[in-house]
C-alpha cells in the first residue's frame, strides 16, 4: 500500500499515525507540507531515521523546493508527479489528509 501523507507533522499526527500503522517496506509519500519531515535538523530526524529503515520514503521535489528545504535526510527517494503517479499504478493509495 502507498501512504500518502500531506499535513505537517508539526501541526498534525497524520504522519505518526500512518508510521504506527503501515506495514514493512509499504512506501510513504510525503507532499506539500509534510515533506518538513524530511528537513535535516528537525527534532523529527530521529523519528524518520527509524522510518527509513522499514519504508522507503519519497519526497515531491516541487514541494521541498517551494518550502525552502535543500537538506533531505539521506536515503529519502525526491522524486517528481511522475514518479508519485507511477508509484499509485502500482500501489493501492490510502491517504492521510
Amino acid at each position: 500500500m502507498l501512504h500518502v501523507v500531506n499535513k505537517s507533522p508539526f501541526l498534525h499526527n497524520n504522519l505518526q499515525s500512518c508510521l504506527r500503522i503501515a506495514e514493512q517496506e509499504d512506501p510513504i509519500m510525503l507532499i506539500e507540507d509534510a515533506v518538513y519531515a524530511v528537513a535535516v535538523g528537525t527534532s523529527l530526524e530521529p523519528m524518520m531515521r527509524e522510518a527509513l529503515k522499514r519504508h522507503p520514503i519519497y519526497a515531491i521535489r516541487a514541494d521541498l523546493k517551494a518550502r525552502g528545504i535543500h537538506q533531505v535526510l539521506e536515503g529519502v527517494n525526491i522524486c517528481d508527479y511522475s514518479c508519485f503517479v507511477d508509484l499509485a499504478e502500482h500501489h493501492q493509495v490510502f491517504s492521510w489528509l
